[in-house]
């Protein structure tokens, strides 16, 4: 073969047999032998003759490599097997295999701690304050992790900590040379460093303290601490004492990054400040940080200690409810609620103590004690009337969430005892305190609990006050009137600076009088209070409040027998035929208005509890017999201008419109046809049916002294049954017996006679008394064909200028009813309604009645009067 041919074969079969040995030796040998590279084999046939000798010498090197690598295989033999099969034979070959460099765990975070620190003075060398903050967070970190293994804070990291402090100072006295050359990363990066070093120089306060003192004998006892545990023990005793110090050990709660939290005096403080660090963000466990703060209350030993606990963890059960539709858990409430009453005889029986929500700063990881401070009153930053607010509005919020017909409900409302025994504590610890603004509002908050209950409850509620052992100076009279309670409360509250309180005040007390049927007096006072005027500018939650003082003062003059106050002072509220919504009861669903989900929201939130309820069907009762007894008389004297101006009730009027209109009447079922039906009676003068059907009406029960009430009706039924018997036949008759009257309604002849000279001089009836007779002389006045036309001409001018005036208003924006405006809201109603009085003030429309009424009322009645004096004429 050519020789060409010879060199291309020796180098293919060197390359290959290359491979191969690399691939056998790799195979083969241990990792740690590494051999020459071996000659290349060329094939026997091939070789020349000036190579024998030297093959000859390469096969002897190859033998004695090849029994090197046979006792090199022997002597490894024993540890790959036991590699793979380490058992109990494994302790003994430990001792023969050769010795290593094992560093513990501890050791290499220690030297990642000083690369870490390296890395820092570097940086600082340069002036990169990002990457100090980089590394110094990665220390932190660092640190956090060897203390949740329990080991110490090693030196190392309290030297760079002091260090950093130093260059930190350096670098900020020198801050406004610096932040010139700085970028606006390297600015922030600095700002974020001096925070992080002042957090955590506060975390190791007493280690940089005893560091400084002296580094020496801070590193020794480092030293004395980690040198017990260096100490070789066997494995085995070291796992079987493990194990039986973990059989042992008990749960320990663990905060921010599995750190241990240990409960004791001297960490109390310092918990306290991760709690609140942590306090609403997204991740916090709500529930655990109760816990905690309950397990530091059981450890406090000061009073100091107790106050800031109390303080943390009554606002950290507010805020385990986050929302704002759901009302707190029941269980959290009545926690709340004891921990405040703890809180308030804490700092009642320690006078050295007060919580202020306004002062001085003070550092909240130091014990303070009275003898520390200047004039001996250690004052804590706090706030005692906002948890006794947010106890009051939960506790109202989960009234209005319950059934209120189920049980719950009823249970429920047992914890207003305790909740007003709370207020009253907090009333007398601000009474103690002089603190004028939050005693205000504790005053309010107790009146708002008593004015509208009936005396045996605000008997009840005051008992629990008396066996407390913290007492205000204000409680119920040994005499047991609520009245003089009620009024020391609001006399309290007049001389208070804020005048939402004074008109929240002022509007309970007329309740409260409306409720004790002393009309007279809590008229004068609404009157002379003038709230009419201003109440448009209140919020929505006092104008509540007004809506249902107004109301009560109907009800109660209707009560007393005052059947014309009553259909006035009511009339207004039934005008707008929103009644459950003016009294928060109920939202009212208007045909052409969609409410959004936000305002419906705000309608239901500010709704009244269920036991708070003014009964409407008793409040509508109470109105439309009023409406009878005032609007029956008149319809029978519609034949004169004078009374045909005079229409009162509208919805009245349209409930009786309605009921004419009925081809068909049977038997009454609701209240209104009650009302309908004796409407109708007393115009046919069968009084004794009308008392008969209004007397029947079962919702009278629900009114207090229902037998009296229904005496009273029955009396003023005869009454204006003997007016609306005048009225409708006073034109058949001449003379009528005074003494025939007295035995048809039943009614005593004095009485008879009284009524009689009343028409008379008010000039409804036109007759004269003839009372030695004993008869009643009717005059009849005879209008000539001229005089008939002169009167029907005047009533086209009046119908022609109230349609003017309505013109007018339209076009100036003014609507026709006092809730309604043109732009949809409700505006300013004052210059309205003092317009409408100038324009009417010279005339005597609607007499006494619709004078009295005014403003909202006397425009309506005034409207509905035209309208009727237009069908009238045009019925003629």
């Amino acid at each position: 073969m050519s020789r060409f041919f010879r060199q291309a074969g020796d180098s293919d079969s060197e390359s290959s047999s290359s491979e191969e040995e690399e691939l056998m030796s790799s195979d083969e040998e241990a990792p740690k032998t590494t051999t020459p590279a071996a000659k290349p084999v060329m094939s026997r046939f091939l070789k020349r003759q000036g190579e024998s000798s030297s093959d000859e010498s390469s096969s002897e090197e190859e033998s004695e490599m090849s029994d090197d690598d046979e006792e090199e295989e022997r002597e490894t033999a024993k540890p790959r097997v036991g590699r793979f099969l380490q058992g109990a034979s494994s302790d003994e070959e430990s001792d023969e295999d050769v010795k290593r460099v094992v560093k513990s765990a501890k050791d290499k975070r220690l030297e990642e701690m000083e690369a870490t620190g390296k890395v820092m003075d570097n940086a600082l060398k340069i002036n990169d304050w990002v990457a100090i903050s980089t590394e110094f967070d990665k220390l932190v970190r660092m640190v956090q992790r060897q203390q949740n293994v329990s080991e110490p804070v090693p030196p190392f990291f309290i030297r760079t900590l002091a260090n950093l402090e130093g260059s930190l100072n350096a670098a900020v006295a020198k801050d406004k040379e610096s932040k010139k050359k700085m970028n606006a990363s390297n600015a922030r990066a600095l700002t974020a460093m001096k925070q992080k070093v002042k957090k955590i120089s506060k975390e190791y306060e007493q280690e940089l303290k005893r560091f400084q003192e002296d580094p020496e004998a801070f590193e020794r006892e480092y030293q004395a601490t980690v040198a017990p545990e260096a100490v070789p023990t066997p494995a085995r005793v070291k796992k079987a004492k493990k194990a039986d110090e973990e059989d042992d050990e008990e749960f320990t709660t663990v905060g921010k990054g599995g750190k241990g939290i240990q409960f004791t005096p001297e960490n109390i403080f310092k918990n306290l400040q991760v709690v609140q660090e942590n306090r609403g963000k997204k991740n916090t466990d709500r529930m655990e940080q109760i816990r905690i703060l309950e397990k530091l209350l059981e450890v406090s030993v000061t009073p100091y200690q107790r106050i800031r606990v109390l303080l943390a963890l009554i606002a950290a059960r507010f805020d385990y409810n986050s929302s704002v539709a759901t009302h707190m858990p029941i269980d959290l409430w009545i926690a709340a609620q004891k921990e405040v009453d703890q809180l308030i005889a804490t700092v009642v029986q320690e006078p050295g103590y007060s919580i202020q929500e306004i002062t001085e700063d003070y550092d909240e990881l130091l014990e303070r004690s009275p003898a520390t401070e200047k004039d001996g009153v250690v004052r804590v930053r706090g706030s005692v009337i906002s948890f006794v607010d947010r106890l009051d509005d939960e506790f109202t919020k989960s009234l209005q969430n319950i059934d209120p017909h189920g049980t719950e409900y009823v249970d429920r409302l047992k914890d207003e005892k305790v909740l007003y025994c709370t207020i009253c504590r907090a009333q007398a610890l601000y009474e103690k305190t002089k603190q004028e603004d939050p005693l205000a509002r504790v005053v309010m908050r107790r009146l708002e609990h008593i004015y509208s209950k009936p005396d045996a409850v605000v008997h009840a509620l005051e008992t629990t006050v008396a066996a407390s052992d913290i007492k205000p100076s204000v409680v119920l009279s040994s005499d047991g009137q609520t009245s003089s309670l009620i009024h020391s409360l609001c006399v309290h509250l007049y001389k208070s600076g804020n005048s939402l309180l004074r008109t929240r005040a002022m509007l309970c007390h007329i309740y409260h009088y409306a409720l004790h049927n002393d009309f007279h007096t809590a008229r004068d006072m609404l009157l002379m209070s003038h709230l009419q005027e201003s109440i448009h500018n209140a919020d929505v939650a006092t104008q509540i409040l007004y809506n249902r003082t107004v109301v009560q003062l109907g009800l109660s003059a209707f009560r007393c027998g005052l059947i014309k106050e009553a259909q006035a002072t009511l009339q207004d509220i039934f005008a707008t035929q929103r009644v459950k919504e003016l009294l928060a009861q109920g939202v009212h669903q208007q045909r052409y208005q969609v409410l959004t989900p936000e305002q419906e929201k705000a309608e239901r939130q500010r709704q009244l509890p269920f036991h708070m309820h003014i009964n409407t069907e008793l409040l509508e009762a109470a109105f439309l017999v009023s409406s009878m007894l005032v609007e029956i008389p008149l319809l029978a004297s519609i034949d004169s201008e004078e009374q045909r101006r005079k229409v009162i009730s509208k919805p009245f009027r349209r409930l009786l419109d309605f009921a004419d209109r009925q081809v068909f009447t049977g038997p009454p079922e609701s209240t209104r046809d009650h009302i309908m039906q004796a409407s109708k009676a007393l115009q046919n003068g069968e009084w004794e049916k009308c008392r008969d059907l209004i007397q029947s009406i079962k919702i009278w029960s629900l009114m207090p002294e229902c037998a009296a009430v229904k005496e009273m009706l029955a009396k003023r039924i005869q009454e204006e049954g003997l007016r609306t018997y005048l009225f409708t036949y006073a034109p058949h008759y001449s003379t009528l017996s005074l003494q025939l009257l007295a035995r048809t309604f039943s009614l005593p002849l004095r009485t008879v006679t009284s009524l009689v000279s009343k028409m008379i001089w008010t000039e409804e009836l036109a007759a004269s008394l003839d009372q030695s007779a004993g008869v009643v002389v009717f005059n009849r006045i005879d209008v000539s064909r001229t005089q008939q036309l002169a009167l029907t001409l005047a009533e086209k001018v009046n119908a022609l200028v109230e349609q003017n005036e309505k013109a007018l208003d339209q076009k100036l924006g003014v609507s026709s009813t006092w809730n309604e405006r043109a732009d949809g809201g409700k505006g300013d109603k004052r210059g309205e309604q003092t317009a409408e009085r100038n324009r009417r003030g010279d005339r005597n429309r609607g007499g006494v009645r619709g004078g009295a009424r005014g403003g909202r009322g006397a425009r309506f009645a005034q409207g509905l009067g035209s309208q009727m004096a237009g069908n009238t004429q045009r019925n003629r």
